[in-house]
């Protein structure tokens, strides 16, 4: 162990030049000194910078970009003036052609180290047409520094909060919220939550903007169950938001990083607000599971149609299907969708959009695919095509497994990690299924996720 600790040839603390060769998958710069390698956030590939070492671990090390001496071509100047504190974006620095090629890349490096496939076709990304302001959901901790209250992100790495006045991937509404809010429970003195203590009130503030609608839900997460000045609260914030449908408090009284609590009450307006996705409107509540990027989010779903390949006579299985989002793409051009997914409340959101959109050729199953799955095959369920939208661990074997067995002649897989997913479209290769091809759709500007829908193929259909 001593000498593999003294073979490390740099030391925390102390400046180094490092030629950058690569981006590593959260959007850093990766390159090596006596052949160690080195983290550099901001750096990018083909730039020799000057970095001191942050960290020093076994096998890596992280540093602080100082000086870049040799700029990439591709380097521009971040639009954001606190983009080097917050760790809310990591590409702002990367002009934009470039971060849709640096995506693409990520998928294919993955599919091909991870996933050892070869010959799979991997699209250019598809960009927003504006990849600013697209955040329909905002979500911002709430804090005091240096007696003066602030909401705005985490700085990298940590908890610290940076005030954020003017987010520029957040919906302006978004933006609206976060300082009004700030000013209304600064003028009623009321506590922000102290994660330190477990002192205090207000922990978060959530927006949410339709989009398509105008409509905007402001949701105040607090450490109690009652929120003084509630009415104040609610009638300030009337009169300063243009689109206002709900005010929300949801209670998380856990010492805990998770965000929301069980508990949620409406203090003013409707429950939900409504948005749209193509032809559907969609209601959301402050719990909804609804894409954050809704235009980009319409080109991923209408590529996951093109990649089912409905005629309108096709039976479909809409794996993890939240709320219902795709299955009523999918279902306008199938004979009958079924959605299953284990999380109740989004079942019944998923029902609801369904009679609301008036679509009555999909059933919302409560469960887990691994068991729903083999019962729907017993009743004589037999899918042509099968959807899945994993969370971003991927899918379990089981679940893999039990695709196979059901023989549809195409799999459609969403994916929001190039790692998992590469690892998944390998096990489905010895199954008995070829990736056909993959088109990377970007959903999140000036960060580091991909999403990409994927078409699979049974090697042997008749």
């Amino acid at each position: 162990m001593a000498d593999k600790i003294s073979a490390i040839p740099l030391a925390k603390g102390q400046s180094y030049t490092i030629e950058i060769t690569g981006l590593g998958h959260s959007g850093e710069g990766v390159g090596r000194y006596q052949g160690f390698t080195v983290f550099v956030p901001h750096a990018l590939p083909g730039e020799s910078v000057t970095a001191v070492i942050a960290t020093v671990k076994k096998t890596y090390a992280t540093g602080r970009l100082v000086t870049v001496h040799t700029p990439s071509p591709h380097r521009v100047p971040p639009a954001c003036t606190i983009y080097n504190q917050c760790g809310g974006c990591q590409l702002q620095h990367v002009s934009y052609e470039e971060q849709l090629q640096r995506k693409r890349q990520q998928v294919v490096d993955a599919v091909t180290r991870i996933g050892k496939l070869t010959g799979v076709i991997v699209h250019p990304t598809l960009g927003a047409d504006t990849p600013w302001h697209y955040r329909n959901k905002m979500q911002l901790p709430v804090g005091q520094q240096n007696g003066r209250l602030v909401v705005g992100c985490y700085a990298q790495g940590s908890h610290n909060i940076i005030d954020t006045d003017n987010c520029l991937i957040q919906h302006q509404a978004n933006n609206d919220i976060a300082g009004v809010v700030r000013e209304v429970i600064g003028e009623l003195g009321i506590e922000p939550y102290d994660e330190h203590t477990g002192r205090g009130i207000i922990r978060h503030v959530l927006g949410r903007v339709g989009t398509a609608t105008g409509e905007v839900m402001v949701v105040l997460v607090t450490a109690t169950d009652r929120l003084p000045h509630s009415k104040e609260i609610v009638e300030r914030l009337r009169s300063r938001l243009t689109g206002l449908g709900s005010i929300v408090q949801n209670v998380n009284c856990q010492r805990t990083n998770v965000i929301m609590g069980q508990k949620t009450a409406t203090l003013w307006g409707r429950a939900t607000i409504t948005d749209k996705l193509g032809e559907f409107r969609f209601a959301i509540s402050a719990r909804s599971f609804f894409q954050v990027n809704t235009a980009q989010a319409e080109v991923l779903y209408e590529q996951a149609v093109r990649y089912a390949g409905l005629t309108g006579t096709e039976t479909v299985i809409d794996a993890y299907c939240g709320t219902g989002t795709i299955t009523l793409f999918l279902a306008r051009q199938a004979a009958r969708v079924y959605g299953i997914e284990i999380v109740e409340p989004a079942i019944l959101d998923a029902r609801r959009n369904a009679v609301n959109n008036q679509v009555n050729n999909v059933e919302f199953i409560v469960g887990d695919t691994v068991d729903v799955m083999p019962r729907l095959f017993t009743e004589g369920v037999r899918p042509d095509v099968i959807v899945v939208d994993p969370p971003r661990a991927g899918c379990e074997q089981q679940v893999l497994e039990t695709f196979a067995r059901m023989e549809p002649s195409r799999i459609v897989y969403v994916s929001c990690n190039p790692a998992s997913l590469a690892r998944d479209l390998a096990v489905l290769d010895g199954l008995g299924y070829e990736t056909r091809e993959i088109q990377p759709v970007d959903l999140f500007p000036m960060t580091f996720h991909v999403e990409c829908c994927i078409w699979l193929k049974r090697k042997h259909s008749p």
